[in-house]
């Protein structure tokens, strides 16, 4: 038969196989939380990473947009004072001609003011016109920088 210090030993072990058994659980609960909180973190910074990527793509294509409504600014711009530049070099041409058939002083005086007159007010309307053209490719240019920037902020205030 057992002795008491037989048993005792049989139940300190059993005791310890118990603990062990209970240790091993909470280390399993443990290990299982910790593979399952990593996993959602890197799903979570795979999801960011591929909405900050999204989000990189819209702002290049904005700069895109912005680098392309500049340019056709800058091409309507130009067509702009290239007919302003020929327009007023026929206009100079043709005055300079009638001037040189004036047949009086006041002939001359009259037809160099009307011709002073006239390009002063041509050009007033040709800088009206760039002014406008200028304003709108401005507005143009800027629009998908400003949604851009609308986005962020919105994506900012979302992420709070």
């Amino acid at each position: 038969m057992a002795t008491a210090a037989e048993t005792a030993a049989k139940e300190t072990i059993k005791e310890s196989v118990k603990t062990a058994e209970k240790v091993k659980s909470t280390t399993d609960q443990f290990a299982t939380a910790g593979a399952k909180a990593f996993k959602d973190g890197v799903e979570k910074s795979l999801a960011s990473l591929n909405d900050l990527n999204t989000h990189a793509k819209h702002n290049v294509e904005a700069l895109v947009a912005s680098a392309t409504a500049t340019a056709k600014g800058a091409e309507a711009l130009s067509a702009q004072a290239m007919a302003y530049g020929k327009t007023a070099v026929d206009k100079h041409v043709e005055t300079a001609k009638a001037l040189s058939s004036a047949r009086s002083v006041q002939e001359v005086i009259e037809l160099q003011t009307a011709y002073a007159k006239s390009a002063m007010e041509t050009y007033i309307a040709e800088v009206n016109r760039a002014s406008e053209t200028f304003s709108s490719t401005m507005k143009n240019a800027f629009r998908p920088i400003n949604e851009r920037a609308t986005a962020m902020v919105e994506m900012m205030q979302a992420a709070r």
